[in-house]
């Protein structure tokens, strides 16, 4: 069950006084649609960059936003604080957006995404060939989403983290459920196709970051549900980062790992950067277990056609921990995901 975060009457006021501004309150409802950079968001607000950075400052010193380095560029976001995004959104959700203003600012943000999705699907373009030669070599992705959407269900939970989200396609699948997600991506290029999905999608909910799979730029013991689909196979070391993602999950919180079962396809690791050629249940269960996760569940998905194939692999693991709730000490098991 979500619930809502309590706070005192001095930080209620504060935070409707940072907020008690026409300006601010358009970024606020620009920012509850998607991260924007400063240049953005001056566009969108046809205003002078000082004149806006000033409110981003007044907006970030209440801690009613976030801001985080992307490469060359600076991206501003809802703050990750629930009471703060509770907040915010009960505050955007009064506005209208028939207003005049408004609509000038969501025509002027919708150009601002159009041009983000050009950019993105030049990159797409020019990779898709390479992602198609791996797709047909494997059962289809609409067959992992359905037993994606079948073994998290469909109680509503808090927060969800997909590491390494590529083109925020889980962010999209699982975005009815969650009340925040993020994703974490290294690749520029790729977080510019993951916002452009997502903006297509009308997904509002999710947000996705640079950031290093090994050191993740979020808080520890905060996600009902973390993901990595198809990602180990490109790592190092992968025990490290299902650690880390274990770090990341709150009491009874669920780790789901989509990748391939063991293979022979050189290629793969020759002309497509995998640094594994698969992983086994063995494997995979010890990994999970020295992170203090019980492995819960597994599926295979086994390859079509003649020739060389791969096998898809999904296993789910679950935290160990109870969480303590309620009066008198009852210990209960956290059932933010079914």
């Amino acid at each position: 069950m979500l619930t809502r975060t309590p706070v005192g009457l001095d930080a209620m006021v504060d935070t409707l006084k940072a907020a008690a501004e026409s300006s601010r309150l358009r970024i606020l409802l620009m920012l509850s649609r998607g991260d924007l950079t400063v240049s953005d968001l001056t566009e969108v607000l046809n205003q002078s960059q000082p004149r806006v950075s000033r409110h981003l400052k007044l907006l970030l010193d209440a801690g009613l936003i976030s801001r985080y380095q992307e490469g060359s560029w600076a991206y501003f976001r809802l703050s990750d604080d629930e009471y703060a995004r509770e907040t915010v959104h009960g505050m955007v959700a009064r506005i209208d957006l028939a207003d005049a203003t408004v609509e000038r600012d969501l025509e002027r943000l919708g150009e601002v995404k159009r041009r983000r999705q050009e950019r993105a699907l030049g990159y797409f373009s020019a990779n898709a060939a390479s992602w198609d030669r791996i797709r047909s070599l494997h059962v289809p992705d609409d067959a992992v989403e359905a037993a994606l959407r079948k073994i998290v269900g469909k109680r509503p939970f808090q927060s969800m983290l997909d590491l390494g989200t590529g083109t925020g396609r889980l962010l999209e699948l699982f975005s009815p459920l969650y009340v925040r997600g993020i994703g974490i991506d290294l690749s520029r290029e790729m977080l510019a196709v993951a916002r452009a999905n997502l903006d297509r999608a009308g997904v509002h909910n999710a947000q996705v970051r640079q950031g290093d799979i090994y050191a993740p730029p979020v808080e520890r013991e905060s996600f009902d549900l973390v993901t990595i689909h198809q990602v180990l196979h490109y790592l190092e070391d992968p025990a490290a980062a299902i650690r880390e993602a274990a770090r990341l999950l709150r009491p009874g919180g669920r780790l789901v790992i989509v990748d391939f079962a063991p293979h022979a396809l050189e290629f793969l690791r020759e002309e497509h950067a995998h640094l594994r050629l698969g992983f086994s249940d063995r494997q995979v269960a010890d990994w999970l277990e020295e992170a203090g996760l019980e492995l819960k569940d597994t599926v295979d998905f086994a390859p079509r056609g003649e020739g060389p194939r791969l096998t898809v692999k999904l296993w789910l693991a679950q935290d160990r921990r109870m969480l303590m709730a309620g009066k008198g000490g009852d210990v209960q098991a956290r059932e933010g995901i079914a």
